[in-house]
C-alpha cells in the first residue's frame, strides 16, 4: 500500500521532500517506535479530537498525551473530547484507523501542533497504515505545518 493519495497531493502541492521509511507492521504510535527505531519523540502522532463544533487534529510526539483541558483553553472551545472512531474512520476512511497521518490540513481538517515536535532534527509522521512512516527534516515539518496554530498542550505519558 502507498500513502494515501490526498497525502500525497497535499504533500506535492506543498512541494514538501520526505523519504518513506517502511517497517515491520505495528499496532500504535509506541510500537512504531521501537519496531522502527526512532525515537517516540520524533514521531508525529494525530490525535482527532471535537466537541459541538466539529474536529481538529491535535499533533503531539507519540510519547506525549494532550492535555484536552489547556487545549481547550487555547483554542477557545468548550467539551472537547477524543473523538470516537467510528467518526475519525469515516473522516480518513483511505487510513487505517490508529495510522492517521498527522497533517489533518490534507483532510481540511484544523490543525494544532505541539511544541515539543520543534526539538528533533528530524519528525516522523503515519503514511496512513501500520507500516510506513514518513520521514522529514525538522525545517521540512516546520513548513509544512506553517498553517497550523501551534503551541503547549502535552503531557508526558507514564510507563
Amino acid at each position: 500500500m502507498s500513502i494515501p493519495l490526498r497525502l500525497a497531493d497535499y504533500l506535492e502541492r506543498c512541494g514538501a521532500r520526505y523519504e518513506i521509511c517502511a517497517h515491520e507492521h505495528s499496532r500504535c504510535s509506541a510500537e512504531t517506535a521501537r519496531i522502527a527505531r526512532v525515537p517516540a519523540h520524533q514521531i508525529a502522532k494525530s490525535v482527532i479530537i471535537e466537541d459541538d463544533d466539529g474536529c481538529v487534529m491535535a499533533v503531539v510526539p507519540a510519547d506525549r498525551y494532550v492535555k484536552l483541558g489547556q487545549l481547550s483553553r487555547m483554542l477557545d472551545r468548550k467539551r472537547l473530547r477524543l473523538a470516537q472512531e467510528s467518526r475519525i474512520a469515516t473522516l480518513f476512511a483511505d487510513c487505517d484507523l490508529g495510522a492517521v497521518p498527522a497533517v489533518g490540513m490534507a483532510w481540511d481538517l484544523e490543525t494544532v501542533v505541539d511544541e515539543e515536535l520543534e526539538a528533533s532534527e528530524f519528525v516522523y509522521i503515519e503514511g496512513g497504515d501500520h507500516e510506513r512512516l514518513l520521514r522529514m527534516s525538522q525545517d521540512q515539518f516546520q513548513e509544512l505545518m506553517r498553517a497550523a496554530q501551534h503551541g503547549h498542550f502535552c503531557g508526558a505519558t507514564i510507563h
